[in-house]
């Protein structure tokens, strides 16, 4: 089973970037995603990447803000975020599948722990 850990979240003012980091070990998945969860909602795709295509897919809200990329001589899947908004504050989540990318968290098994972002306004 792979394991996940992420890295790179804070506080940040609206406007602001961050990268997130998501250091993968055990095999390369085919898929690997980011995610978000806000206190009270539930957690929702924000970006995934094939991990032999490159091919990638982004959730409106984040479209044209985020890019998703990885390094594969590191095993190491990014997240830049920039423009940031108040409405991005979350906590973050890595994951992995073998099975097609998407966006839906359910599909997803292979979870890190999560890192902080907060956008103040």
């Amino acid at each position: 089973q792979v394991k996940l850990v992420e890295s790179g979240g804070g506080s940040v003012q609206a406007g602001g970037s961050l990268r997130l980091s998501c250091a993968a070990s055990g095999y390369t998945s085919r898929c690997m995603g980011w995610f978000r969860q806000a206190p009270g909602k539930e957690r929702e795709g924000v970006a995934v990447i094939n991990t032999s295509s490159g091919s990638t897919v982004y959730a409106d809200p984040v479209k044209g803000r985020f890019t998703i990329s990885q390094d594969n001589a590191l095993n190491t899947l990014y997240l830049q975020m920039n423009s940031l908004k108040p409405e991005d504050t979350a906590m973050y989540y890595c994951a992995a599948r073998d099975g097609f990318c998407s966006l839906v968290s359910s599909y997803w098994r292979n979870w890190g722990q999560g890192t902080q972002v907060t956008v103040s306004s």
